[in-house]
């Protein structure tokens, strides 16, 4: 095996979940400039959009995501093309 192939700075990193506030401690190497206590511990945290514990795809939960009104875009541009035929 090649030397110094991976990291050697592995430690726990909190990932929070900013759509449902979910926290949950890995290992990771990633730098971080936020901090975040769990159980007394003070982890850095890395946030992320969603995760396993908010996709609707793990949930179960159809959930319609609309920012910015992007369906409605979508709907206004190309929704209604087989009323015109």
């Amino acid at each position: 095996m090649k030397k110094d192939l991976h990291p050697s700075n592995y430690r726990p990193v909190a990932f929070k979940d900013m759509s449902n506030g979910d926290v949950f401690i890995s290992r990771s190497t990633i730098n971080t400039k936020e901090t975040i206590e769990v159980d007394g511990v003070e982890y850095p945290v890395v946030k992320m959009e969603i995760s396993s514990s908010s996709h609707p795809f793990y949930t179960g939960k159809s959930k319609l995501v609309d920012t910015a009104g992007r369906v409605d875009k979508f709907m206004n541009r190309y929704g209604n093309r087989a009323d015109k035929k």
